[in-house]
């Protein structure tokens, strides 16, 4: 073999060689990335939450390390908003990435397990049976609320694991079990439970945390949706007596409720630590509307509360965590929704985005991360039995019943102190135009739950329950 031959067949080798590694390499990195623990998600829903009534909000009267480190650990959305300003219609959302308003579920229902009508429609499809479809364990903890009904309980509707009450609202400890909403039994897998917790909200954090521990080797949504510090504050007494220098009794039972959220967001955090699940856990965290004032809450510097449109009734404390996939302690000031929930949980999960149904909210993480500049939402809605509203941008309109449209400027006035729709011209007609055609999209409610009025529904005022807006085919 001449030396030429001779070097090129060794430089043959070489490559062959150095191709063979490339290829071992790639398929090792590719094994890898098919078996690399796929993102959880969890899903931390409180009840009746103040904007301003936690550490991370600039809370001077109680401290929430737990929460505080969660913040510290993501991103903290100061626009960030729930779909309707109380309890069910918001949880509907949430779970659909849907205004709840297109398919007609804007009240709390009645908890009747013999009404099949009263309920989160049984024609929407929710965020556990999307997972599921992708490789996910389910699990709710908490409060429901989205019917009582055998096929709309949260065991019939994509959840595996199920511990908690059916109902809209639950005593927090010494009750007796019977059949009344606020002291229904416990039950756990569609099982009633005999159990009564010596105080509910400890027990929901330690089922969470058992739960993030039992499921650590696959991947798994949690939905931890704690009713406190809904009434009736039922704090326990030591943790009241930490309180004990705020006067306002409603208030001190309040944040002595908040203080005990705190510790139990905090086991289920700690459990997350423990079995190395930080890391590839996505954690959202707020509250299904804003705190209602007499209660005890404050949604200070924001104006109104739960049940109003005003931005103390929908903008609430709102946080998303995702260890080494956000950047930790980053403030996030465009308008986001509680509807984007569900996109951003199929695209971290890689599950497929439903098609058959229109989806309102979006994927977060390119905002949260920097790489899509621009706002989530050129709009946001809300249809409340109290009024209308329209969000785009620093614009806000505001329409309710016997009352004359108002407009705020956000940037300027976020306490909506001044109204300026006689001023601002155009875009109070651009915002009309607006409202009045997303609210042409949507139906009239399916059921009227708790209501007892016959509220009218278009933003126009026209009465709208199966007369001027007859229900449609869902867009």
């Amino acid at each position: 073999m001449n030396k030429g031959t001779e070097v090129r067949h060794g430089v043959d080798r070489a490559g062959t060689l150095a191709a063979l590694v490339a290829a071992a390499l790639f398929a090792a990195s590719q094994g890898a990335a098919a078996t690399a623990p796929r993102t959880n998600v969890l899903i931390i829903l409180c009840d009746d939450l103040g904007y301003a009534d936690v550490g991370f909000q600039g809370s001077k009267e109680i401290a929430t390390p737990h929460l505080d480190r969660l913040a510290a650990s993501g991103v903290r959305c100061t626009n960030g908003s729930v779909s309707h300003s109380f309890c069910s219609p918001t949880r509907a959302g949430m779970l659909t990435g849907r205004y709840q308003a297109r398919f007609g579920h804007e009240f709390n229902p009645v908890y009747d397990p013999l009404d099949a009508s009263e309920g989160l429609p049984l024609t929407e499809r929710l965020l556990p049976q999307h997972l599921k479809g992708s490789g996910y364990r389910t699990g709710w903890v908490g409060k429901w609320h989205l019917g009582a009904s055998p096929d709309h309980t949260p065991w019939r509707r994509g959840f595996d694991e199920t511990y908690g009450f059916i109902g809209g609202g639950h005593a927090f400890q010494k009750w007796t079990p019977n059949g009344r909403q606020y002291t229904l039994p416990l039950s756990r897998n569609g099982q009633s439970l005999d159990e009564v917790p010596e105080h509910l909200t400890p027990a929901f954090g330690t089922e969470g945390a058992d739960f993030v521990r039992r499921n650590r080797n696959e991947p798994w949504l949690l939905y931890m949706a704690f009713n406190a510090p809904h009434t009736p504050h039922q704090p326990t007494a030591e943790r009241e007596a930490r309180f004990a220098r705020i006067a306002n009794v409603a208030r001190r039972r309040y944040l002595a409720q908040i203080s005990l959220l705190d510790d139990a967001v905090g086991e289920i955090t700690g459990a997350l630590a423990e079995t190395g699940q930080a890391q590839r856990t996505l954690v959202f965290f707020f509250s299904d509307n804003g705190g209602p004032v007499a209660q005890g809450a404050s949604n200070a510097p924001l104006r109104g509360q739960k049940g109003q449109v005003y931005e103390g009734g929908v903008r609430v404390p709102f946080l998303v965590s995702w260890p080494g996939k956000l950047p930790g302690g980053k403030i996030y000031d465009r308008p986001v929704s509680s509807l984007d929930v569900v996109p951003t949980a199929l695209a971290v999960a890689g599950a497929r985005l439903p098609k058959e149904r229109k989806l309102d909210g979006v994927n977060l993480i390119p905002f949260l991360t920097g790489g899509s500049k621009g706002e989530p939402h050129p709009h946001l809605f809300w249809r409340v039995a109290a009024g209308h509203a329209v969000r785009s941008g620093q614009w806000k309109l505001v329409r309710q019943k016997e009352k004359a449209p108002e407009l705020y400027d956000l940037a300027a006035d976020p306490s909506e102190a001044t109204d300026v729709f006689a001023t601002e011209t155009e875009a109070a007609a651009r915002l009309t135009r607006e409202l009045d055609g997303w609210d042409r999209q949507l139906i009239a409610p399916v059921f009227l739950g708790s209501s007892v009025k016959n509220e009218d529904w278009g933003p126009g005022g026209a009465n709208q329950r199966g007369k001027s807006n007859p229900m449609k085919k869902d867009p």
